[in-house]
C-alpha cells in the first residue's frame, strides 16, 4: 500500500496564508490572532526529528517544539516543491513544481532551481499566484530575505514574485534586515530564508558537528529576534524539509540491473526519488512491475496514476502538470539514494545529508511560534 502525503490539517500550504490571515485580522486554519507583521522564518533542512535529537543545542527552539507544533511538508521533499507549496498555499499538483529535475513542455530534463531559461518562463511554469502578491493587492506590505545570490533567479521569480527581495549574506545579516523591517509601521508579512543548515547536511550530513553548530547559530538568532519583538509582531520557526544521512554503503547503482533500466527513456528526480519517463510505446506500469521486484523492499514504486491517485501530489493535479511527473516513481523508504554509476562526473554522490521521499524524517518539520503569534 502506496502511504499518503499532506496527511494533516496543517502543512506547508497553510503557513504563509494563515500568517496574511492574522495580518488582516482574519480567521485562519493555524488560528493565529490578529498581528501586524507576520515573519515567517524558513530553515532549509530543518526537520523535527533532527531538532529533537540535537535540542540541547537548540534551547529556544526545542522550547517550542512539543506533538502539535510539527507539520507535514508535503511531497516530494525537495526545496523547489516545498518552498513553491510554502509561499503559494498551493500543493504541486496545482502550483506545478513537481520535483528537483523533471522534463519540462520541450522535453527537456530541467533543475527546478537552476535551470530557468526563456523556454521555461517563471511567470507561467509556476502556475499559482503567490500569497505575497496577494498581500501587496491588499495593501500588506511584502518582503523576501535571501542569499543575495538568489536574488534575480528564475526559481526567486517564480516563488517569490510579489515580495521584495531583500539580500543578506550571512544568516545574521537576513535576521538583521528582519529588525530593520519590523521598524517599517503598517501591516506587514516578511519570508526569512536560511540556507545554511540544509548546505552543511548536504556536506558533512545532519550529524555533523558542523550541521549542530548552524543550528546553534540559528537558535541564538531566534532568541534575539523574539527578545525584539514588539506586542504585534509574529514570529513562526519553520522548514521546507527534514533530512536523511546516507552512508556511502547505502548508494544504490541501479543501472547495475538491467532489467530496471528496460523501457526506461530518462532518469531525472534525485537520488532518494526518482522519475523515471518511459520510451514511447512503452508500458509504465510493467516498468513499474520491475522495480518494484527489485527494489520494493526499500522503495515505494508507483505510476505517476497511482501516485496521483494518492494524493501524492496535493488533491488535485492540473492536466498541464501531469505529464512533467514521471511515468513512474521510486521514492526511497530506506537509507539509500540511487546512483548511475556511469556517469563520469559521479553526480551527487559526495552528498551526505538527503531528502525527497516520503519518510517522517524527510516530511516532519517544525511549526514554533513566538512573540504575538503564540
Amino acid at each position: 500500500m502506496l502511504p499518503a502525503a499532506f496527511t494533516t490539517p496543517a502543512s506547508l500550504a497553510t503557513v504563509l496564508p494563515s500568517s496574511l490571515a492574522a495580518v488582516q485580522g482574519r480567521q485562519n486554519a493555524l488560528g493565529l490572532r490578529p498581528l501586524q507583521h507576520a515573519v515567517v522564518v524558513v530553515v532549509d533542512g530543518l526537520g523535527a526529528a533532527a531538532l529533537r535529537a540535537r535540542e540541547g543545542h537548540a534551547r529556544t527552539l526545542a522550547s517550542r517544539l512539543g506533538k502539535a507544533t510539527t507539520i507535514d511538508a508535503g511531497f516530494p521533499t525537495t526545496t523547489a516543491a516545498a518552498l513553491a507549496t510554502l509561499t503559494t498555499g498551493t500543493t504541486p499538483g496545482e502550483h506545478g513544481l513537481v520535483g528537483y529535475r523533471v522534463r519540462d513542455d520541450a522535453g527537456r530534463l530541467t533543475n527546478q532551481l537552476n535551470g530557468w531559461d526563456e523556454k521555461m518562463d517563471p511567470a507561467t511554469w509556476q502556475r499559482s499566484r503567490t500569497v505575497f502578491e496577494t498581500a501587496s493587492a491588499a495593501g500588506v506590505a511584502a518582503y523576501a530575505v535571501g542569499v543575495p545570490a538568489y536574488a534575480d533567479s528564475g526559481f526567486t521569480h517564480a516563488i517569490l514574485r510579489g515580495a521584495d527581495f531583500i539580500a543578506g549574506r550571512t544568516m545574521a545579516d537576513r535576521f538583521d534586515a528582519v529588525r530593520d523591517i519590523l521598524r517599517t509601521p503598517g501591516p506587514g508579512l516578511t519570508y526569512l530564508y536560511v540556507a545554511e543548515l540544509d548546505q552543511a547536511a548536504h556536506a558533512r550530513g545532519w550529524e555533523s558537528p558542523r550541521w549542530t553548530a548552524e543550528l546553534e547559530t540559528l537558535d541564538g538568532l531566534v532568541a534575539q529576534l523574539a527578545a525584539s519583538l514588539g506586542p504585534a509582531h509574529g514570529v513562526l520557526v519553520t522548514a521546507d524539509h527534514g533530512i536523511v544521512d546516507i552512508p556511502e554503503s547505502g548508494h544504490v547503482l541501479y543501472d547495475t540491473a538491467p532489467e530496471l533500466l528496460e523501457g526506461v527513456d530518462e532518469v531525472a528526480g534525485e537520488p532518494r526519488l526518482l522519475h523515471l519517463y518511459v520510451r514511447p510505446g512503452a508500458s509504465a506500469a510493467e516498468v513499474a512491475g520491475r522495480w518494484n521486484a527489485v527494489e520494493g523492499g526499500r522503495s515505494w514504486v508507483a505510476t505517476r496514476d497511482e501516485a496521483i491517485a494518492a494524493g501524492w501530489f496535493g488533491p488535485t493535479v492540473a492536466p498541464e502538470v501531469a505529464p512533467r511527473i514521471g511515468d513512474v516513481l521510486v521514492a526511497a523508504r530506506k537509507r539509500i539514494a540511487y546512483y548511475d554509476s556511469r556517469d563520469p562526473q559521479r553526480t551527487g554522490r559526495s552528498m551526505i545529508g538527503q531528502h525527497g521521499s516520503l519518510t517522517p524524517e524527510e516530511t516532519r518539520v517544525p511549526l514554533l511560534r513566538f512573540g504575538a503569534a503564540v
